[in-house]
């Protein structure tokens, strides 16, 4: 029987240079801009997606046969933003966009720096009840 070999990447780069040539530009462009926001941004890949991290997992891009995808992370945010999000393809806290029509530059550094805050409240929320419960 023959052994499993895993198609898994194990790195942003894997993962882009692995995907249709259509999709790739847009995920180089996703991955500046998230680190034009955040340049120590931690990336990984979780969910089988690239993911950038700061304090906490921040937002994820990806791709399937049909679209690219920004991974908010964040249902509450996409919920608030749901005026600015009106003319885009939205799934629960994913949104979806084809290669060639991206998402305004704007909106993505928005939605991270949102996602930054986010974070950096939820670890200092952690941190004053870890506190009180000492």
């Amino acid at each position: 029987m023959k052994e499993a070999t895993s198609s898994l990447p194990e790195n942003i780069d894997e993962y882009i240079a692995a995907q249709p040539t259509e999709y790739r530009k847009t995920l180089e462009e996703l991955r500046s801009i998230v680190h034009t926001v955040v340049p120590d941004a931690e990336e990984s890949i979780s969910y089988m997606v690239p993911c950038f991290k700061h304090v906490y997992m921040l937002v994820g891009i990806g791709v399937n046969k049909d679209f690219c995808s920004l991974y908010v992370m964040s249902p509450s945010l996409v919920k608030a933003m749901k005026d600015e999000l009106k003319n885009v393809k939205v799934s629960g806290a994913t949104i979806h966009f084809s290669p060639g029509k991206p998402l305004p530059v704007a909106l993505i550094k928005k939605i991270v720096k949102a996602r930054v805050k986010e974070n950096e409240a939820l670890a200092v929320a952690r941190k004053i009840k870890k506190l009180a419960k000492k």
